[in-house]
């Protein structure tokens, strides 16, 4: 599976990999301090300013030519961050374990209770994929891997939702921001039991 994505990265320059627009605009949501996740990171430009923000950050992909090239950028700038080769399906993160999880054009819908379970009290998660209502054929052709109407609202209904967008394919689709939904929700810690 790696192959693929080796390929795809082996001549890329990691300086130019850009973070998620939910992530990017967003960003003022970030906490001071904290544990951090790109999941399915690729170059790394969501891990790159999640530790720039002074968060550890931890990067995750199936690529080792990506995961290499991002440890040596990590490295040679100082940054809190470490990549790591990691199959996220069959590894998931443990409960309670970061304060921040980003994913970016990454669908494993599966993985959401992990990702939601993964997340500390008052974590966020900053989530952004292409979506099946498009206006041209930017992503994956395979419906599988693209979000129906409304999805990811109904992915992570458990946390509170922060911030949503999807725009689908109403109104002037030649303006605004097509093709994805984006979501930010943060894990709220359990209400007490009501007394009886």
């Amino acid at each position: 599976m790696h192959e693929k994505w080796d390929t795809r990265y082996r001549d890329a320059d990691v300086s130019e990999a850009r973070p998620c627009r939910v992530l990017a605009e967003f960003a003022h949501l970030l906490p001071e301090r904290g544990r951090a996740l790109d999941l399915a990171a690729g170059l790394g430009g969501n891990a790159k300013l999640l530790a720039e923000a002074g968060l550890d950050t931890e990067a995750w992909d199936i690529s080792p030519v990506a995961v290499e090239k991002l440890n040596e950028y990590a490295r040679t700038r100082g940054l809190p961050l470490e990549a790591v080769v990691r199959d996220v399906e069959n590894a998931p993160p443990v409960e309670h374990s970061f304060d921040v999880i980003v994913v970016s054009r990454f669908l494993e819908r599966p993985l959401v209770p992990a990702l939601i379970g993964a997340l500390r009290p008052g974590g966020l998660v900053f989530y952004e994929t292409f979506t099946r209502e498009k206006v041209d054929e930017t992503g994956p052709s395979n419906p599988d891997f693209r979000l129906a109407p409304n999805e990811l609202l109904t992915l992570f209904s458990p946390l509170r939702l922060v911030a949503y967008r999807e725009e689908g394919v109403i109104g002037d689709t030649g303006r605004g921001w097509r093709n994805e939904a984006m979501l930010i929700g943060m894990k709220v810690d359990q209400p007490p039991p009501l007394k009886g």
